[in-house]
C-alpha cells in the first residue's frame, strides 16, 4: 500500500490561527507550525499534502508555509460540520487512494531522527491497512481525545488490532468498554493526531453524511465502522503529540522542539539559569 497524499485539517473555529504560530525547529531555523507540520507529512513516497481551510485562509496559509508551497493545495471547508466532514471535504484530493493524516493544532515529536510519521507510514505499508498512531494516556485526559479499546497483535509490541473507538469517554466508560491487555492502570491507548487511512473511509463518512446531511460528522464514528469493515490497527508511537490549542501548549512545544534539536545544550543552559534566578530571587 504507497500513500502518496497527506490532509492536514485546519478549518475549526478555534483551530485556525493555531498552524500560523511560529516556532523554532529542532535546526535553530524560524517556522511556521504549518511549515513543520507539512516538512513531517512529505516523508518517504508522500508526495502532495492538501490543508482543509476556512474559505478566505488560503492566501494567508500559503504566505505561511515556505518552501514546499508547491506541493500543497487548500481545500475549502464550507460548512462547519465537524472533524469527520473536514476529513471528508478533500475526497476530490483523496480520489480513492489510501493517505496521510495530521491535525493542525498539534506537533509531533520522534524521540529520534525518525519522524512519527515516517514509522507509521512504514507500518501502514508492511501490514496493507489503515493503521493510527496511539499513546498511552492517563485516564484524567480522556476527555481530550479519541480512544481505542483493542488486543495486541502477536509478536509486535507496540501493534494493536482495534476493536472499538470512543470519542472523548468518561473514566467509567473507558474501564468498562476501552481496557487494553498490558497497559498500566488507569491508563488507556488514545488517538495521537496522526493516521494512515484508506479510501474505505472517505466512502464511510460520505454514507453518514449523506443519512444525515446537516449533522455534525465525526471521524470516530468512520473509524469505528472502518474496525468493523477491515484490519485497522494501532501502532503506539514512540514520539510525543504536543497540543498547542491547550493552556501554554505552545510553548510547551517549543520546549520540546528545542530540546530534541541541535541546540538542546544551550537551550538546557538557559533554563537552568531562570530557575536558578527565580531561586535566588525567591530568596531575597
Amino acid at each position: 500500500m504507497k500513500v502518496k497524499k497527506a490532509v492536514i485539517t485546519a478549518a475549526g473555529p478555534d483551530q485556525r490561527a493555531l498552524p500560523l504560530q511560529t516556532l523554532i525547529d529542532r535546526n535553530g531555523e524560524e517556522k511556521s507550525v504549518l511549515a513543520i507540520l507539512i516538512e513531517q507529512a512529505l516523508t518517504g513516497a508522500v508526495e502532495e499534502a492538501c490543508v482543509v481551510v476556512w474559505p478566505g485562509d488560503e492566501e494567508r496559509y500559503a504566505q505561511a508555509i515556505g518552501p514546499q508551497a508547491g506541493h500543497v493545495r487548500f481545500v475549502p471547508q464550507d460548512r462547519a460540520l465537524g472533524y469527520g466532514y473536514a476529513v471528508y471535504a478533500a475526497r476530490e484530493f483523496i480520489a480513492g487512494e489510501p493517505f496521510l493524516h495530521l491535525v493542525g493544532d498539534h506537533l509531533y515529536i520522534g524521540s529520534d531522527a525518525e519522524s512519527c510519521a515516517a514509522e507509521l507510514l512504514d507500518v501502514a505499508q508492511a501490514q496493507a491497512c489503515s493503521v493510527s498512531a496511539v499513546q498511552a494516556t492517563r485516564e484524567s485526559l480522556l476527555p481530550r481525545y479519541g480512544t481505542i479499546g483493542g488486543r495486541r497483535v502477536a509478536g509486535h509490541d507496540r501493534l494493536y488490532r482495534i476493536e472499538t473507538v470512543v470519542e472523548k469517554p468518561t473514566p467509567t466508560e473507558a474501564e468498562q468498554r476501552l481496557l487494553v491487555s498490558g497497559m498500566r492502570a488507569g491508563h488507556y491507548l488514545c488517538f495521537f493526531g496522526m493516521h494512515v487511512l484508506t479510501p474505505a473511509v472517505v466512502d464511510i463518512l460520505g454514507n453518514l453524511h449523506a443519512a444525515a446531511p446537516e449533522s455534525s460528522l465525526k471521524l470516530s464514528t468512520a473509524l469505528t465502522e472502518l474496525a468493523r469493515r477491515e484490519q485497522f490497527l494501532a501502532l503506539e508511537a514512540p514520539g510525543r503529540r504536543y497540543d498547542i490549542g491547550s493552556r501554554y501548549g505552545l510553548l510547551i512545544a517549543q520546549m520540546a522542539l528545542a530540546l530534541s534539536g541541535s541546540d538542546r545544550a544551550e537551550v538546557l543552559a538557559r533554563m537552568l539559569e531562570l530557575l536558578a534566578d527565580r531561586e535566588a530571587g525567591s530568596e531575597r
